[in-house]
């Protein structure tokens, strides 16, 4: 097992690297240039000479890749071109309110899936089968965005019972920064609590016809405890999988949502920073996204491990 591990680790380094190369790359061929566009057209040629100069722009690609890399492990990523400021520390920033924002999304989204869809599989073809269907359907279809607006003009326009957008702080106190970011996960959540109830009334349909099952059936014992101590632990494979897939696209998909509600999270970051061509910033949040996406890969790998004893014997 720890050598299995270990491969898995390797194999998060390589592919790691690999993708800060590419976002690198492509970001180097977006067209126009940082120095141009920071300081106008106006700008003489010696002037923006100057600014590129500063910013290392005159230096090869492989040469800026070496040193934003070396930058990377050191923590050091680079100043905002915008802002003026340490990107490591404009994430850290956005990032105070993307995860929090990530966090809620998904324990709403997993306490709505998982007792809809298990109960829908335990009873199928019954009234809460036929609703499972329907909100999973409706759910998926409707974008997050719309869901978004549909809540401030209810709970914000018209009762007047949450904000409309904007984000306090966590230093205002935790209930209103809690509270400002109620909405936005509510609507995050909510279609990805479809894909979760469908996943989990399949993973859930497909154990309660196994061998074991049936097995524990004959044994006496009674539906709830065959449901909930073998087929639910069996179907967990599929639903971690699912879970780990939305948690980073509720931290890297949230940009539609943020802006929104207008919160200041690392969503906006990117769309800020690419709106005014801050390659600094736009690299290191997608790497940032990119090396969160595989880190969350490598975690259901483990959880894999430690749910199936199949795998820890390398069958």
């Amino acid at each position: 097992m720890i050598a299995l591990v270990l491969r898995r680790v390797a194999g998060l380094v390589l592919t790691l690297l690999v993708v800060s190369l590419l976002i690198f790359a492509v970001m180097d061929m977006l067209p126009g240039d940082p120095a141009s566009i920071m300081l106008g057209t106006s700008a003489s040629p010696e002037t923006l000479a100057a600014l590129r100069h500063e910013l290392g722009l005159d230096r090869s690609l492989l040469v800026r890749y070496a040193e934003w890399l070396a930058g990377v492990f050191t923590g050091d990523l680079g100043r905002s071109y915008t802002y003026g400021v340490p990107v490591a520390g404009l994430i850290f920033e956005r990032l105070a309110v993307t995860l929090p924002l990530a966090l809620i999304a998904i324990l709403l989204s997993v306490a709505i899936a998982i007792p809809l869809g298990v109960t829908a599989a335990s009873r199928r073809g019954g009234i809460v089968d036929a609703v499972a269907t329907v909100f999973s359907q409706v759910s998926i279809a409707v974008p997050a965005f719309w869901v978004a607006l549909l809540l401030i003009i209810l709970f914000s326009t018209t009762l007047g019972l949450m904000p409309a957008g904007g984000f306090p702080g966590w230093s205002a106190g935790v209930w209103p920064a809690l509270k400002a970011l109620l909405m936005p996960a509510v609507a995050l959540a909510l279609p990805q609590a479809g894909v979760l109830t469908r996943v989990t009334r399949s993973a859930v349909l497909d154990t309660l016809h196994e061998d074991f099952t049936r097995t524990a059936r004959a044994k006496g014992l009674s539906s709830a405890t065959v449901l909930w101590r073998h087929s639910v632990p069996n179907a967990l494979v599929p639903i971690l999988t699912i879970l780990g897939l939305q948690f980073t696209f509720l931290v890297a998909g949230a940009v539609l949502v943020e802006n929104v509600f207008n919160l200041p999270g690392l969503g906006r970051l990117a769309y800020q920073a690419l709106s005014q061509r801050d390659i600094v910033v736009m690299q290191d949040v997608v790497l940032f996204f990119a090396g969160l996406v595989i880190l969350m890969n490598f975690l259901v790998d483990l959880s894999y491990l430690a749910i199936d004893p199949r795998l820890r014997k390398g069958i």
